[in-house]
């Protein structure tokens, strides 16, 4: 494989935009959800120093940065606080986007540190699987994050009768937690289609990854291909928040400079092949076709695809038991993991060569330093990783040694490493559930509480939402899967909203006076289909009334005060004045110009304001003249020969038959490598080849892949 550069600002630039994202998503529901009349108030969770105990210690045990608030003398309460890791995490993440010298390790240590903080104290609205995987590629942006791999096996792991069946993506859609306009529209298409649609996305997160490790490299660019249209498609296809850009951006892990060059329009100059790199373009090209043909004819056997010629149609079905699937999953499991070691340790290696080959000892004793530095934080966080990959499989998760076991569980507050299973079981298959919260004055009129994204009145159609993640909604719609009372916010919520502390995110009806009573059902709804003639019903949806969710309450209710007082959501500490600091007042100020936005209008101006900004320094930089001219060829060409007879001198004489000897194993050695790096044999240099290896990021110090010095001495 090629050089990384631009791969890996391509990398670091996403993060970048998508750790903005996940900040100002966030900041816009701080006060309906953790203010001091919010659903689940931070006050009730916030860190408080014990002066007993060492800093670190306590920073150990509840790692958040809210720790250092009163010792730095910041005068804020919880809510401000947890506003100003937000606002200075979205500005540090916007400067980084917009500015390269701020992608640096230091900076996105940073963000994670911050994001980190956040989600030890966000408690249920934190916890979802993106915010997971959010933390931990940005831990490993510091050493250019690897993938993730086999993440949808476990659907099948699961026994879950949808993905047995073929059906899951029937209800995919449907019952995701903030579906979009075009998920409506996806729904009326035949089952026999959408069961395809199943087979592909199996085979896209089971066998696709397979190829990450792939040595040739055309086998890695068709992977990237696959798993980009996937995350594209589901950007277009439902509100994931920015879980389809974050997947996304670790796919580029795959690329390289000369693919992104190809891009740009800038690809090599194709230059006459010899016979024998002619007869290994051939192999590799045939092996590169057997692979494709396996995929399709694996694809083909296993799901019993026929095409139905009369129907025009095409039928499929699982050919295999579940016990095969799980003996398969044992023969993959252990040799997967291996792979990853082998390629690690090639990688690990390859940058250590490369720390040697910079010119100077100062400049080599510098590099093999920060080589031992990120090559030990990479092979750490791969190690930890195994644990919850292995997880899939028993057989290999008691083989895990103790001390790597031990050193997960240190860290596991970290949230370095996750296990992922996107839908294992899938749900809405009898029809999606949502909750209904409906208030009265008097108990006998009701008036139902429209929430801003979440299914609700049938007659409104699906919003467009992402890259924001409205928490609220999303959380409403996993409650209705389960009962009231695992799910403590939910009477959190109702309290508040009896009390009059209307949250931002629902379409408040009792604007003049807070309800007296509240309680809430469980419905089914399912998309609208269309008619016989093909014309588009009224309504988007079609609901049914299922059961009681929550009884009827009101303020001072024995039931709603006990399950308050069970789950710990009574106040135990006196909510304090608002502090009248200037940080305070500057905080306050920013709040009343952001609260008139919907969040996810915040997010778009934000997308507007970074492509704005990139667009005037790309005219910019044209009406400029760009870059600066580099020095001709023939410039140093020329220094190189007018310095050669003082170079001459200061060697020892050799004979010009011995220079012209090691001069051609020179270039031979130089261009068999530089040939096996274009044939994709040196894999995995993403991760350590451009982080072990510091000098050689941006042109730096190195000589080049083979100084000469090193070869005339391997050569001799």
């Amino acid at each position: 494989m090629g050089e990384t550069r631009l791969p890996r600002h391509m990398f670091l630039w996403s993060m970048a935009i998508i750790y903005t994202f996940s900040f100002a998503s966030l900041y816009v529901q701080i006060p309906g959800l953790y203010g001091n009349e919010g659903v689940l108030p931070v006050r009730l969770v916030e860190p408080r120093v014990d002066g007993s105990r060492p800093v670190l210690e306590q920073i150990h045990a509840h790692p958040s940065l809210l720790w250092l608030g009163p010792r730095l003398g910041l005068d804020l309460d919880a809510q401000q606080a947890m506003e100003l890791l937000c606002l200075a995490g979205a500005l540090l993440a916007l400067g980084a986007a917009l500015l390269e010298p701020l992608r640096d390790s230091l900076v996105f240590f940073c963000l994670w540190a911050l994001y980190l903080s956040l989600c030890q104290v966000g408690q249920d609205f934190l916890r979802f699987q993106w915010d997971s995987l959010l933390l931990e590629a940005g831990f490993l942006t510091v050493l250019v994050a690897p993938l993730n791999l086999l993440r949808c096996a476990l659907g099948l792991a699961s026994h879950c009768p949808s993905w047995w069946g073929l059906t899951a993506v029937n209800h995919m859609f449907e019952a995701q937690g903030i579906p979009s306009p075009l998920s409506w529209f996806i729904q009326q298409l035949p089952d026999w289609y959408l069961k395809l649609g199943t087979i592909g996305l199996l085979v896209t997160e089971i066998a696709v990854p397979l190829l990450y490790f792939a040595p040739i490299r055309r086998l890695r660019l068709a992977a990237f291909y696959t798993q980009a249209a996937y995350q594209v498609t589901l950007m277009f296809l439902g509100n994931y928040g920015f879980l389809p850009l974050l997947s996304l951006a670790l796919t580029f892990s795959l690329l390289d400079d000369d693919h992104i060059s190809y891009w740009l329009g800038h690809g090599k100059k194709k230059y006459a092949k010899t016979w024998a790199q002619t007869i290994m373009s051939l192999m590799v090209l045939l092996v590169e076709l057997a692979v494709f043909a396996v995929i399709i004819y694996g694809t083909k056997v296993f799901f019993t695809l026929e095409i139905d010629w009369e129907t025009k149609t095409m039928t499929s079905k699982t050919a295999f038991t579940q016990q095969q699937f799980g003996n398969w999953l044992k023969l993959v499991t252990g040799p997967t993991i291996w792979v990853g070691v082998l390629s690690l340790t090639w990688e690990v290696v390859a940058a250590m060569l490369g720390c040697v080959c910079v010119r100077g000892c100062l400049w080599k004793l510098w590099g093999l330093v920060q080589w031992a530095v990120f090559a030990s934080a990479a092979v750490t966080v791969f190690a930890i990783s195994v644990v919850p990959y292995s997880s899939m499989e028993q057989v290999y998760s008691s083989k895990i040694l103790p001390e790597v076991r031990q050193a997960y569980s240190l860290v596991e507050r970290y949230r370095l490493v996750s296990a992922y299973s996107l839908d294992s079981r899938m749900t809405g298959v009898d029809g999606r559930s949502e909750v209904v919260l409906e208030g009265s004055m008097d108990k006998y009129t009701w008036k139902e509480i429209e929430f801003m994204y979440k299914p609700g009145n049938v007659g409104v159609a699906p919003p467009v939402v992402a890259p924001h993640q409205p928490r609220l909604d999303w959380q409403m719609s996993l409650a209705a899967q389960g009962l009231a009372k695992q799910n403590p916010w939910f009477t959190s919520l109702v309290h508040c909203l009896l009390q009059g502390n209307k949250d931002d995110s629902a379409q408040y009806p009792f604007s003049q006076a807070p309800p007296v009573y509240l309680r809430a059902s469980l419905y089914k709804y399912w998309f609208t289909q269309t008619t016989q003639d093909g014309s588009s019903p009224n309504e988007w949806w079609r609901r049914d009334y299922a059961e009681e969710f929550y009884p009827a309450v009101q303020l001072g209710d024995p039931i709603l005060e006990g399950m308050l007082s069970q789950h710990g959501l009574k106040e135990k500490f006196p909510i304090q004045p608002s502090p009248d600091s200037p940080l305070a007042q500057a905080l306050r100020q920013v709040r009343g110009h952001v609260q008139t936005l919907p969040g996810h209008l915040v997010l778009w101006s934000l997308l507007s304001t970074v492509a704005t900004i990139w667009l005037l320094k790309t005219l910019l930089s044209g009406a400029l003249g760009g870059r600066k001219a580099r020095p001709t060829p023939a410039e140093p060409k020329a220094k190189k020969a007018k310095d050669q007879p003082a170079e001459k001198s200061a060697r020892p004489p050799v004979s010009k038959q011995r220079g012209r000897t090691l001069r051609r194993g020179n270039r031979m050695l130089t261009g068999a490598l530089r040939r096996g790096s274009d044939a994709g044999l040196l894999p995995w240099n993403f991760l350590l080849r451009s982080c072990c290896c510091p000098l050689s990021r941006d042109g730096g110090r190195r000589e080049g892949v083979l100084p000469t010095c090193k070869s005339r001495v391997f050569l001799q």
